[in-house]
């Protein structure tokens, strides 16, 4: 049985639940087989899961497309046009970061070496985010807990928006398919001036507590918050006007957060997604621990190559959350295995079949979540959804 403890109690519709350890069901021959099937394709062919030399390969020519485009940006664009276009080119340069380096370093993914996975996790220092909490958000929260509400921080916008079926509706969610794409620009300034010094002031992560970084961890905090502000803030004012500064400091990092809050919505607040919650007499959730990673994700684009290289394979997000720790070069391979074995198993594989139609599902589960319709008894179990145009759906 795998056991996960969570401190924080589940919020229900307006009401909490009993305050009990999260416990998933009794590993099955699913959760057994497809380590196994995995194990024997690595085996089998001889590929590592880490270190990989298309990984290394990747990352120098990701931090070379950010250095170029901040340094041109910064040093050598002398009109508008130009500098639009540069601003353009390091917002998406700073969301490969993320997506393709950072991304595996925070999940042990990137190298079988701790000390390289560090560096490459700092990477997020370096564009003003925080390693540490993020690796306390995302690793232990999300991939922990989810979509299920009151675990999952990912999945909780507070007041401005409505995720998930157990979450409070507000009579202005109604507009929420519309105005949270406008929002989501906002996040990395969230962040970067507010989310990561609150967290570590007050020890907690929505209702988790966490421990508070010491010794080298605050350090590359706060090291990483000064070298961020240098780079986004200070050097530029040496050589342009402040106001013209801040102006392309908002505009690429707002970009960066719409390009951020939308690949991360896809994978999880989607119609094909299940929002299940554990029984409140014994906190234990109906699926196992890979079972639930399945019922709660969903793929997009996996046969575009372009954006499966740009987004470090985020839209394998399935593979991802069933295999954290292996480098993402992987994924598009393993995921024909896991949906054979997902059929075999009678498991839900959900993958829509383009990026937009992952955008069509988001605004459409948006604005169900807004709807009156769309408020529902807080019950345990999943919340299935029906299939939508451009989505394959394999079951057994």
């Amino acid at each position: 049985m795998k056991r996960i403890d969570a401190a924080s109690e589940l919020s229900g519709q307006g009401r909490p639940a009993a305050a009990l350890p999260l416990k998933f069901g009794t590993s099955g021959g699913f959760d057994r087989e497809i380590r196994q099937r995995v194990d024997r394709y690595f085996d089998n062919t001889g590929l590592r899961r880490r270190d990989c030399p298309r990984m290394y390969l990747k990352t120098a020519l990701v931090f070379c497309w950010f250095a170029s485009s901040y340094g041109l940006l910064v040093f050598s664009a002398g009109t508008w046009w130009p500098a639009m276009l540069l601003a353009m080119s390091l917002a998406l340069s700073v969301a490969g970061v993320g997506f393709c380096i950072m991304h595996d370093g925070g999940h042990h993914g990137y190298s079988d070496r701790r000390w390289v996975n560090k560096i490459m996790a700092m990477t997020l220092d370096l564009i003003g985010g925080s390693s540490y909490i993020w690796a306390r958000k995302h690793n232990t929260l999300h991939h922990s807990f989810s979509n299920i509400t009151g675990h999952d921080d990912d999945i909780d916008m507070g007041v401005l928006g409505r995720l998930s079926p157990h979450q409070k509706r507000l009579k202005f969610h109604r507009l929420q398919h519309f105005y949270l794409w406008f929002l989501y620009g906002f996040l990395p300034i969230k962040w970067h001036v507010f989310d990561d010094f609150h967290n570590v002031i007050t020890g907690r992560i929505g209702e988790h507590r966490i421990a508070r970084p010491k010794g080298w961890d605050l350090v590359t905090l706060i090291g990483g918050k000064a070298v961020f502000f240098s780079l986004a803030l200070v050097i530029p004012s040496l050589l342009h006007p402040v106001w013209v500064v801040l102006v392309f400091y908002f505009a690429i990092t707002y970009l960066q957060g719409v390009i951020l809050g939308v690949v991360f919505q896809l994978a999880h607040c989607v119609e094909e997604a299940t929002f299940p919650l554990p029984r409140e007499d014994t906190g234990r959730m109906e699926s196992t621990f890979a079972a639930h990673q399945i019922e709660t994700t969903v793929d997009f684009a996996r046969g575009n190559r372009v954006l499966s290289w740009l987004l470090g394979g985020l839209n394998f997000q399935i593979e991802h959350h069933l295999f954290p720790q292996v480098c993402h070069v992987h994924y598009a391979a393993l995921a024909p295995l896991v949906e054979k074995t997902c059929a075999e198993f009678g498991l839900r594989y959900r993958a829509h079949e383009s990026f937009r139609a992952g955008l069509a599902s988001h605004f459409r589960w948006l604005r169900r979540m807004g709807s009156a319709a769309g408020s529902v008894n807080a019950g345990t179990g999943p919340m299935a959804h029906p299939a939508s145009p451009g989505v394959a759906s394999f079951s057994g």
